[in-house]
């Protein structure tokens, strides 16, 4: 198959009518954010802030996520710049609008096309663009390249399927990553298959999800809702996506029959899950609290379904081992780094694709439990609840392994200081 960016152009132009029918189909389904949906045309909701201003680019939550010690190190030391992040789904805003302080505010990343692309970077004019991960738009990366700004890959990450697929393209994948002044991977593997795809400057410097301290949460509603909770063992499903509810409901009803008082708390990816969510709990016979809804954890509730936005570190806190999603079913899996932190005891399943070298090293360090299937999962947990010390050997673990690596952040921004304080 033969690409190029000429080509891209002119597909992006010619099927305009499509992706304009595509996103109205995201508009009915809550995907996209129609206060704000002129953002996602290249429309600014803001002026342009006097003085420096560096934009940074995650796709999506876990991106954006990543990319918040970052923002809060350059806040610290360089407190007259203004960052801008930006992202494309409706939860990763939501969740900058809470996290984002002082001279940091976020934006909807335009669509990929030319003249949305162009009136985005010629309103906003960034000093610096910083680039997370692995979403490459050529149209957007094109413009920044062609007005000059600095653009740094930071966290890169080439899949085996990514790469396979963009050694596919060669020279469209040449052109992409010659538009980056810089690359880091994140991990060695990473950096050297950015190189082979073309890129000028690799490094790698580590994974900057390790930087991500502690999540936040509120202590007053910590402390209300583990006194609903009592003494009762819990375990949180975090993360989870389509066709795992009924997995968590197994895992369950299988310990319930070891443990009658077991409370399971589940966080899905996505909250506007929660009707079809509730409905298969409740076809299992599982009684449901809905947090969204303000219902109390009684002595009855099998399953709290924590739908909000935001609060993964509260409900992580609530349980003392917690499986991460998307891991079950082959969709790659969510950061295991994070509840990690908070010393609990991890699972996964096997479909952890999207983490590989972190749960290669989770695995090394006997941080990390993969369980094939719900049967596994039910059997681990009962191993964890009734076994006090193999439960805190496995959050002790978990807690090490997640902050071996923290020392990133500083890695990176000594990386990143020619760009950030250019020599005049």
């Amino acid at each position: 198959m033969k690409m190029s960016l000429k080509l891209y152009r002119i597909a992006t132009y010619v099927g305009y009518p499509f992706i304009a029918a595509y996103l109205a189909y995201r508009k009915t389904r809550g995907k996209e954010d129609l206060e704000r949906f002129p953002e996602r045309m290249g429309h600014a909701s803001r002026p342009r802030p006097e003085g420096k201003l560096i934009w940074i680019h995650g796709a999506s939550v876990g991106e954006t996520l990543s990319c918040l010690p970052l923002v809060n190190r350059i806040s610290e030391l360089y407190s007259d710049m203004h960052i801008m992040v930006t992202s494309g789904t409706v939860t990763s805003a939501s969740l900058m609008e809470q996290r984002l302080t002082g001279n940091a505010f976020h934006q909807y990343i335009p669509i990929d096309c030319l003249p949305q692309a162009r009136r985005f970077v010629d309103h906003w004019k960034p000093d610096l663009v910083l680039w997370m991960e692995s979403e490459f738009w050529p149209n957007i990366l094109s413009v920044i390249s062609d007005r000059k700004i600095p653009l740094v890959l930071i966290n890169g990450r080439v899949s085996d399927k990514s790469f396979k697929k963009w050694q596919e393209l060669p020279e469209f994948s040449a052109e992409i990553q010659a538009m980056f002044t810089k690359s880091f991977g994140q991990t060695q593997m990473d950096a050297a298959r950015l190189k082979v795809l073309g890129a000028k400057d690799t490094l790698t410097v580590g994974n900057l999800k390790f930087a991500v301290g502690e999540l936040p949460y509120d202590k007053a509603e910590f402390d209300r809702m583990t006194g609903e909770i009592g003494s009762r063992p819990t375990w949180v499903a975090g993360s989870t996506h389509g066709g795992e509810d009924e997995f968590i409901a197994y895992a369950h009803k299988t310990l319930k029959n070891d443990i009658p008082d077991v409370l399971t708390v589940l966080a899905p990816r996505h909250p506007n899950r929660r009707d079809e969510i509730r409905e298969i709990m409740q076809k299992r016979g599982l009684k449901v609290a809905q947090r969204s809804l303000g219902e109390s954890i009684l002595p009855t509730t099998d399953v709290y379904l924590a739908d909000t936005i935001g609060e993964m570190g509260l409900v992580y806190r609530m349980g003392s081992a917690a499986f991460v999603g998307g891991s079950l079913i082959q969709f790659g899996g969510q950061n295991i780094i994070e509840p990690a932190r908070l010393s609990k005891a991890i699972l996964s399943g096997p479909y952890m694709m999207n983490f590989k070298e972190i749960v290669e090293r989770a695995t090394q360090a006997d941080a990390l439990m993969t369980v094939a299937d719900e049967k596994e999962l039910a059997a681990k947990l009962l191993q964890l609840f009734t076994d006090k010390e193999f439960l805190e050997t496995k959050q002790k673990n978990a807690q090490s392994f997640a902050v071996a690596e923290s020392n990133v952040l500083e890695r990176l921004m000594q990386e990143l200081m020619p760009f950030l304080s250019p020599e005049k």
